[in-house]
């Protein structure tokens, strides 16, 4: 059956000081000063008719569509899909956003305002009434005003269907459709729940830590504003301070400014000593793990837990965070690892699944440069981080200890983007506060290079792509069938059709090997080579992969949450074994396209999300036994269509 097309726009009550500028998208929908003006909805490619009334005369109107037959088509679905569900209850079968489908078709790099979208995709301008009903409430409109409000509403209601025709036209991937719904639904339909007491005890103990760490350091004003000082208190923590070439003298400085995104950076760092020495420098009262603690407990008095994830929020296409809590970087490690998450919960009576795919960007650098002999290592659940470990250090696997597994381990999962000895040698000590010589990173990345040639070769081919794409010259990239290259358009093309641009494409010198390469982007010219573009594709398939796996997953179980290359499912407890059994597959599931690619997956399953690695060793032995009993009954002659047996 055809699904009708509802697009729908709502206009609602807004001042100076209750705004989206100010809110977040949840905080001012759910405020007691939330007013709807009016709403335009308009069925299939009928008439635009426009309603406003009483919340009891709106919800009338609303109730005399049929939704549950129909795809809601807005500009912003997450403001206006919260909207029917959270105040009218109305919940339709599929979710779709032109908003979305700009970022996705149109790139990153490009406005997806409504405005800019009809003025580049339609020829046509978006109206300013909106601008003129600041402060204004609906009793307040007279009626020639209100009815100019309206016609401004079913104009935005006009461009909008008319851009997500166009984009279905300009062929626009459905299977994309399917990834919109399914993140806009985890903040329209939320299900996760917040714990209120966690929260308030978790921040109470977070601003004392960080008073303690304050005065413990003997920081004085003088040490925060002096660069010298600062930085010589960041190594006293074990951070080297970040640096940059300042464009006043063309020198290197230290990059201390609030603006410089390095020393943003450190506002987030896992280590909260650090976190509160940068919080200090700025003056600011919180750090960032405070501010969050406040954000979700101010969340958890509103109700339930609306998730905000950004569809296609990086150029690679990747999920980001947004509405100021960036459930993307929750802390896993340190003092404060991870107590937010720890006051994440299913509802009473379900658990949290939660499913990592194991080194997923190691596993497909390997496939996409064919590296045959690290392929099948990762086909067999061989140990590949003792493996990497016996080659650096020349000893048999059986005899790698515990620390050399450790650097074998992030060697395989750091070199494989052409990354140098000295952002090796600080990563190490980052990451596992170990310190190696430099001689012996240099010797730990010429052992990976040259163990891994065809990765490497990788690298160069992709930095012969980025010559031919500079130059707007047709040239094949990586496998027949996976990727391609508009260089026309300085973009990528993946496999879903969808491209990964690199905007304004130059050369920007002559470097010890080739010519270097710069691209146009947010915060300025960046630097782009072969290496950082493998990390770019590699990254981007990541994310088709786990996105096609939701799917199937959504088949049987709401998808509640998705942190780059894990996601969260919502099961019953009676069945959870079953469930993350049945998430466990759905992560081994391979896409046509990526034929011969390993996949191996971590899953556990807990009331709190934070605590689902509690039990993963044992959660991931249990579904590893049956897949491996039921594996040839399931797939068949055809394992990656397994799936179907299950639609």
């Amino acid at each position: 059956m055809a699904l009708t097309k509802l697009t729908l726009d709502f206009e609602t009550y807004y001042d100076k000081e209750y705004s989206l500028s100010k809110l977040t998208t949840e905080e001012y929908i759910r405020d007691e000063r939330f007013e709807v003006i009016g709403v335009s909805v308009k069925v299939d490619n009928g008439e635009t008719v426009w309603a406003s009334g009483t919340h009891e005369e709106i919800a009338d109107f609303l109730s005399e569509y049929d939704w549950k037959s129909s795809i809601l088509i807005c500009q912003n679905t997450a403001f206006d899909g919260a909207i029917l569900n959270w105040h009218f209850g109305i919940k339709p079968k599929i979710y779709a956003d032109t908003m979305c489908m700009s970022r996705a078709w149109d790139g990153v790099h490009k406005s997806a305002s409504l405005a800019k979208q009809s003025e580049r995709r339609l020829g046509k301008a978006k109206g300013t009434e909106v601008i003129q009903a600041m402060g204004m409430r609906r009793l307040t409109f007279s009626e020639p005003e209100l009815s100019r409000y309206g016609d401004y509403c079913i104009n935005d209601v006009e461009l909008t269907y008319e851009l997500f025709m166009q984009y279905l036209k300009e062929g626009f991937p459905v299977n994309e459709l399917k990834v919109i719904d399914l993140t806009l639904r985890m903040f329209i339909e939320p299900t996760l729940q917040l714990d209120l007491a966690r929260l308030e005890s978790h921040l109470y103990d977070v601003s004392r830590r960080k008073e303690r760490l304050i005065e413990e350091a003997g920081v004085t004003k003088e040490d925060l504003m002096s660069a010298n000082k600062f930085a010589d208190l960041l190594r006293g923590v074990g951070i080297e301070p970040p640096t940059k070439i300042s464009p006043k003298t063309g020198k290197q400085s230290y990059a201390f400014a609030k603006t410089d995104q390095a020393f943003k950076d450190l506002l987030e760092h896992h280590d909260d000593r650090v976190q509160a020495l940068a919080s200090a420098r700025l003056g600011n009262k919180s750090t960032l793990e405070e501010s969050r603690a406040q954000r979700f407990i101010g969340i958890a008095k509103r109700g339930i837990l609306p998730v905000p994830i950004k569809y296609y929020g990086a150029h690679t296409g990747r999920w980001s965070g947004q509405d100021k809590i960036n459930l993307q970087n929750l802390p896993s490690r340190g003092p404060n690892g991870k107590k937010l998450k720890n006051t994440i919960k299913a509802p009473e009576g379900h658990v949290c699944i939660e499913a990592d795919l194991a080194q997923i960007e190691a596993r497909i650098v390997a496939w996409l440069a064919g590296q045959r002999d690290l392929i099948k290592a990762f086909a067999r659940g061989e140990d590949v981080y003792k493996l990497m470990a016996s080659k650096i250090y020349g000893i048999a696997v059986e005899d790698v200890t515990a620390e050399q597994r450790f650097i074998g381990k992030m060697t395989i999962l750091g070199c494989g983007y052409g990354m140098g000895a000295d952002r090796f040698k600080d990563q190490i000590k980052a990451m596992g506060n170990v310190e190696i010589p430099l001689d012996e990173s240099r010797m730990i990345v010429s052992t990976y290079r040259n163990t891994n040639h065809r990765i490497k070769q990788l690298w160069r081919d992709a930095n012969e792509m980025l010559e031919y794409m500079a130059r707007g010259e047709a040239v094949l990239f990586g496998k027949i069938g996976v990727l391609s290259v508009n260089a026309e358009a300085n973009a990528i093309i993946m496999p879903n059709g969808l491209p990964m641009y690199y905007n304004g494409l130059h050369v920007t010198g002559q470097g010890q090997y080739c010519d270097e390469y710069g691209v146009k982007t947010r915060n300025g010219i960046e630097k782009i080579y072969g290496g950082k573009v493998i990390e770019n594709v590699c990254q981007a398939l990541a994310k088709l992969v786990i996105a096609d796996q939701m799917l199937l997953i959504k088949k049987r179980y709401p998808v509640a949450l998705t942190v780059h290359d894990s996601m969260v499912a919502l099961a019953p407890k009676a069945e959870a074994d079953n469930a993350a059994y049945y998430v466990f597959k759905c992560l081994r599931y391979v896409p046509d396209w990526a034929e011969g690619l390993p996949l191996d997956c971590d899953v556990g399953y807990h009331e709190y999300y934070g605590s689902c690695g509690d039990n993963t060793d044992e959660v991931t032995d249990y579904c590893k036994e049956r897949w491996s009993e039921e594996r040839m009954d399931i797939i068949g002659q055809n394992g990656n269509k397994w799936s179907e047996k299950y639609d």
